[in-house]
């Protein structure tokens, strides 16, 4: 999940199930550390059997995979795998970088992604020269953006239940044509000369509006193109499709406004949306797996705030992910801060810092569809190392360093967006997913105007090296907080050995009845 006005999910994530069974009754002591994914009662024969006996995808799907799991995976195989772990926990191994892309029905939605990120990229870049022109003013610029991220914070809780009560092939058909034609009335009002900063306004307001669906609709999605064994995969798949636009996107946008005006960048994105609702209608209904939209009934909304609290294994990967939505990532801010009071460079030099960071992102992406299921210990110490390298970077003696160091916290910043996203996503029941999803979404963007005017008064006052220290400390600190809180609710302790043998941990989480030195390793958290 990353920031942008429709990130994916990147991204945020965005949200039937046969290899995992979601934690529908799960308790504060039965979190899984290892893997948040795995069915609470796995050691329970009849469980086990029915997974065993249950396909992995459905008939025809094209998923050719030659790990896929079949019958003769049986109850007492999946007995022994639980065995190893005290948590019950059954490890998934990775299936390769572009494992998802073996699903015809992700192919054609990631293909349509990449076109129309890329146009999406170039609206947001024109949109923001078109305004500047007009105006001559930063500040609305500001306005501009604040337009589109304010529907999320009112609104995105909603958005969350209409995923959940429709079919979300068919709303995303509507939401992705309803941008497609908001990104044309654009370009016909810039094209003709005709536009004004309160047409612009208006229009960012309405993206807004239609992104609150659209968002926890397209995260939701996915696992219902892919199962829950590509999902990781998957979203980290998106992640990369994003992050490849963001660097393709901009560069084509500035030659395209040098050469035509704003108003032909904006065309180029409304046609962009006509990829995504070819490759959607083109999918193969038999090969999906849906979820049975909810019946429409009062108190939906407070239901799926309510299923987030009660469960910690989803509350507190959500209240890491506010911390570091809304102080974390303020980099526009930041790094405009970094190139021009600290560095004292030009825009070239502060174009490259946000190209190192892009770079840094995207590498992160395909670094995490290389793993496995996600792990709430790589989930943690991503947000860890991102909020030091924060710190880190806060000092950096030169441009370059800090450029480097910017370009390995995209690469952290971009494995926690991951992994959370796709954590939420397995640990959550189906027909909740859109809700959750919606939540994610709103507590990660919809704190942007919370965290970005504090971090900008910061920077202004202190410096921007002051800014970029006090979003780190407070990353960081969220994520240690949150780590032990996880732990501590799995009845687990924190173990040092600094002589772990082959295989072994330097640091690991162990059951707090095990003895010191004799209790089974657990992969951390």
């Amino acid at each position: 999940m990353t920031r942008s006005a429709t990130a994916p999910a990147g991204a945020v994530a965005p949200r039937g199930e046969t290899t995992v069974t979601p934690p529908a009754a799960a308790s504060a002591a039965a979190i899984r550390t290892d893997d948040p994914t795995t069915d609470p009662a796995a050691d329970s024969t009849a469980a086990a059997d029915a997974q065993a006996s249950a396909p992995s995808g459905l008939p025809g799907s094209g998923d050719d995979d030659p790990d896929e799991r079949t019958a003769a995976d049986s109850a007492a195989q999946r007995r022994t795998r639980s065995a190893a772990s005290p948590t019950g926990a059954e490890f998934t191994r990775p299936r390769g970088m572009f494992s998802s892309l073996r699903v015809r029905n992700y192919r054609y939605y990631f293909a349509g992604q990449v076109v129309s990120n890329t146009g999406t990229w170039m609206q947001r870049i024109a949109q923001d020269w078109l305004v500047l022109s007009l105006t001559g003013s930063p500040l609305a610029v500001g306005i501009t953006t604040a337009m589109q991220f304010l529907p999320m914070l009112l609104l995105g809780l909603f958005g969350g239940v209409l995923a959940d009560r429709m079919p979300k092939r068919r709303l995303l058909i509507h939401t992705q044509g309803t941008m497609g034609l908001l990104a044309a009335g654009l370009a016909v009002l810039t094209i003709g000369d005709v536009v004004t900063p309160y047409y612009v306004y208006a229009f960012a307001l309405l993206l807004g509006l239609v992104t609150v669906v659209d968002n926890p609709t397209r995260q939701a999605f996915v696992s219902e193109m892919v199962g829950p064994k590509d999902l990781a995969n998957a979203v980290s798949l998106n992640a990369a499709n994003f992050q490849t636009a963001r660097l393709v996107g901009p560069a084509a946008a500035g030659l395209l406004i040098a050469a035509v005006g704003s108003g032909w960048a904006f065309a180029v994105n409304a046609l962009s949306f006509a990829a995504v609702i070819g490759g959607l209608l083109a999918m193969r209904e038999s090969e999906l797996r849906p979820t049975e939209p909810i019946a429409r009934e009062k108190g939906q909304l407070r239901e799926g705030l309510r299923y987030v609290k009660e469960r910690p294994e989803l509350l507190w990967p959500m209240v890491l992910a506010g911390f570091i939505g809304t102080f974390g990532f303020n980099f526009p801010t930041l790094l405009s801060g970094f190139a021009h009071d600290t560095f004292k460079v030009g825009a070239g030099q502060y174009g490259i810092l946000n190209t190192a960071m892009a770079v840094g992102s995207l590498a992160g992406a395909l670094l995490a569809a290389r793993r496995g299921a996600p792990r709430l210990r790589r989930l943690v110490g991503a947000a860890l190392a991102f909020g030091t390298l924060e710190v880190v970077a806060a000092f950096a003696p030169d441009y370059w360093t800090f450029a480097l160091l910017l370009t390995l916290i995209g690469v952290f910043g971009l494995s926690f967006n991951t992994s959370v996203n796709s954590t939420l996503q397995l640990a959550t029941d189906p027909e909740m997913r859109g809700r959750v999803m919606g939540l994610l979404v709103l507590v990660f963007t919809g704190g942007t105007p919370i965290g970005a005017p504090v971090v900008g008064w910061v920077t202004a006052s202190y410096g921007p090296r002051l800014g970029l220290l006090a979003c780190g400390v407070v990353s960081a600190l969220a994520a240690a907080a949150v780590g032990l809180v996880l732990a501590r609710s799995a009845d687990l302790r924190v173990r040092f050995d600094l002589h772990p043998g082959r295989g072994g941990r330097v640091v690991a989480f162990v059951p707090r009845a095990a003895s010191a030195g004799k209790g089974e390793l657990v992969p951390a958290c």
